[in-house]
């Protein structure tokens, strides 16, 4: 952004960096305004795997039948654009996945040794910055037990047991850092414990 001053020299307003925002499905907090076929979407996406109508339906808390018509509109609408992604449907199941033929650039263009369900589960933890074990599997499903060992043997991620309950908080590392240039934004919080809900 830039402007001129009174006596017409050019000044250069600083940009101001991107906010990290926290996405929640839940369409009762208005921090954020998706519509329902990108909440759809995201799901999809975060899932990594075939994601049911009913399933979808309870994450948007919206009824079946407006989830339908709302995953109908995102299936045209990636019909329309030439991009890498699809939507496919098997057995009343939905998910996003690349075009068929893309598989092998895809594998040569990762930066890394991972496969794509690690790195979708990567991605969900760079999200998030901190998340625990328990919410991250509940995202990702099961398979996220093998995606986490993965991670932590190649040194992506860090895990520490909470200081109260049962689960992990698991962070990402400096490594995860360096390899894919991203800087993170926030302080390091990986010691602090969340204040309990009163």
């Amino acid at each position: 952004m830039h402007r001129l001053d009174s006596h017409g020299t050019l000044i250069y307003s600083p940009i101001r960096p991107p906010m990290a925002i926290n996405f929640p499905i839940n369409s009762q907090d208005h921090s954020i305004n998706l519509s329902l076929p990108a909440k759809l979407e995201a799901i999809l996406y975060l899932k990594g795997k075939p994601v049911s109508l009913k399933e979808m339906a309870e994450l948007v808390q919206e009824t079946p039948t407006s989830v339908e018509e709302a995953l109908m509109a995102l299936i045209a609408g990636y019909a329309q654009r030439d991009t890498a992604l699809d939507i496919q449907e098997q057995n009343g199941l939905y998910s996003l996945q690349l075009r068929k033929g893309l598989g092998g650039l895809v594998q040569n263009l990762l930066p890394v040794d991972l496969s794509l369900g690690t790195l979708r589960t990567l991605a969900t933890i760079a999200l998030k910055k901190r998340i625990l074990q328990s919410d991250l599997v509940d995202l990702r499903g099961s398979g996220a037990y093998d995606h986490i060992k993965e991670l932590i043997s190649q040194n992506f991620i860090e895990r520490k047991r909470q200081s109260e309950g049962r689960s992990y908080w698991i962070t990402l590392s400096d490594k995860f850092h360096r390899t894919f240039s991203v800087l993170p934004d926030i302080p390091d919080v990986s010691s602090i414990e969340p204040p309990k809900a009163a």
